[in-house]
């Protein structure tokens, strides 16, 4: 496996030779690459930031770049085992110039990752990226003297300092959560929500916690991606009885999926719908965004409450950027991924508990009845392989002019939007692959939907050839 450069970090596997993976090699190079665009900002901090979640190379990776950000004359405040959205508040908090936190997110073990943070908590735009990795190629970096070396701190205390924020939100509701008495089920896959989630359900007023695959050992139980596939401990669990909820986080804590009581998923497409619904609901409306890929039912429950709902582009620093724009009050992405601004810019499975438990409580209905009460869509995921001599980018423009007549979204690959059905497509970055996502109100037909666009493809395909 290669490494896996963009503009928010890289990323790969570790282990093996130089040029397959993330080496020790490449986390200095890319650390030291980081800090010196971190000194070419309009900053007088030179504070960075770093934390990591649990997997097994995160020690190793973290003393890399914690030694290299010094080499470099930069302080390094290291909050040790954390999660993405603590680090992201830490950042702004501390008055830093930035952040790195060391994860690969939903990827397995063998995966660690750096991402990038500017010096309010939000992962850096695109032409940022771009000069890290211009400056990370060049290998251009000027390290300090000896008697200019950065210092080493370290600060455990952030954790908490993260839950007494989102406990100090006006729309959580502490004392309606306590009143429920909810029995919870945590799976955190053996990494940072192990002990994260628990400490925040305690503090919730949660007594009744049971907890599978806690231990932050790095050696994940399961595949860490949160899909139904991957979550059947948890699963059997709920089936048995006796819990009101059970929740899962993956490694680094910034993608939520919740199950109803019963077992059976609510959905990570809709655990952005259930949230925004309830502090839309608070606000008496409001804006939302999510990316082009999410389910409708988010612009449904949007338009419901009387706000505006806009899309953006795939990727956390797309959907901030379009937040921003339109004030929005939330938004996220379909993976989980919630971003409430009132606590910071950033994807936080925690806030995203705190405010699913307080409308869970608030409404009196069990996690099942909540979903059933939002409008069902399904979304069908599919790909296209094409050969290496096929121009992706041609096959996009003539499936836009195929069907010119519906509305058509360009901003990032294609997006089709039949009523209130909608099929995307997305080249890869890595691959000669197009994704294929479609969404309807019934399986079967977002799968027509995704089989019919393929012919599509393969017929602008063959009429090239």
């Amino acid at each position: 496996m290669t490494l896996i450069k963009s503009i928010s970090g890289i990323r790969g596997t570790i282990g093996g030779p130089v040029g397959q993976g993330l080496t020790p090699l490449d986390v200095v190079k890319y650390a030291a690459a980081y800090g010196t665009w971190v000194k070419t900002q309009q900053t007088d901090s030179k504070l960075i930031v770093i934390g990591r979640d649990a997997r097994i190379s995160g020690d190793m990776v973290s003393r890399l770049v914690a030694a290299t950000l010094q080499g470099l004359g930069l302080d390094v405040c290291d909050l040790g085992l954390s999660t993405t959205p603590t680090v992201e508040m830490a950042v702004p908090a501390k008055k830093a110039a930035g952040g790195i936190i060391l994860t690969a997110s939903h990827n397995p073990k063998q995966w660690n990752a750096l991402k990038l943070l500017n010096a309010t908590g939000e992962f850096i735009s695109e032409a940022d990226g771009q000069q890290v990795l211009a400056s990370a190629e060049s290998e251009d970096f000027d390290f300090a003297p000896v008697t200019k070396l950065g210092q080493y701190t370290t600060d455990a205390t952030f954790l908490k300092k993260h839950i007494k924020a989102i406990l100090a939100l006006p729309l959580v509701d502490v004392e309606a959560i306590r009143a429920r008495n909810f029995r919870v089920v945590v799976d955190a896959v053996n990494s940072s929500g192990g002990f994260a989630v628990p400490q925040l359900l305690e503090a919730l007023g949660v007594t009744t916690i049971e907890k599978l695959h806690c231990e932050p050992t790095g050696d994940f139980a399961h595949n860490p991606e949160p899909l139904p596939e991957h979550l059947r401990d948890i699963a059997k669990v709920l089936e048995k009885g006796g819990f009101d909820l059970g929740i899962v986080v993956d490694p680094d804590v910034d993608r939520l999926a919740l199950v109803s009581e019963n077992g059976e998923m609510f959905g990570e497409e809709y655990t952005l719908v259930a949230v925004a619904d309830y502090v839309l609901n608070a606000l008496g409306g409001g804006n939302t965004v999510s990316n082009l890929s999410s389910t409708r039912a988010l612009r449904d429950v949007t338009e419901k409450a009387g706000g505006q709902y806009a899309a953006a582009a795939v990727g956390e620093v797309n959907v901030v950027t379009k937040m921003k724009e339109t004030n929005a009050v939330i938004g996220g992405e379909g993976n989980g991924g919630i971003i409430y601004p009132e606590l910071h810019y950033g994807r936080d499975a925690l806030v995203g508990i705190a405010l699913f438990l307080t409308h869970l409580a608030k409404t009196g209905l069990t996690v099942s009845r909540l979903r059933n009460s939002y409008p069902s869509y399904f979304i069908s995921k599919n790909k296209i392989e094409l050969t290496a001599d096929i121009n992706t980018d041609d096959v996009l423009t003539k499936m836009e002019q195929r069907y010119a007549k519906q509305p058509v979204n360009t901003i990032d690959g294609v997006k089709i939007e039949f009523d209130k059905e909608w099929v995307h497509l997305r080249k890869s970055n890595t691959e000669p692959i197009i994704r294929i996502y479609a969404e309807s109100d019934s399986n079967s037909t977002a799968d027509y939907l995704a089989q019919k666009i393929i012919g599509d493809i393969k017929e602008i395909i063959a009429a090239k050839s």
